[in-house]
């Protein structure tokens, strides 16, 4: 069952990197950079934020 578990863990935690990146990458570029993102680094930001490092 720990298999199981592992990949769901894996399939639930790329969902959330990829919905991440699409929210990242779908802010208006004013907004963005009042909050301190550069769009460009979406998978960097997203990368870190779900999986951590």
């Amino acid at each position: 069952m720990s298999f199981y578990n592992a990949l769901r863990n894996a399939a639930a935690k790329r969902a959330a990197y990829r919905r991440t990146v699409a929210e990242i990458s779908a802010l208006p570029l004013d907004v963005a950079l009042d909050l301190g993102i550069y769009p460009g680094d979406a998978r960097k930001i997203a990368e870190r934020a779900v999986y951590g490092a």
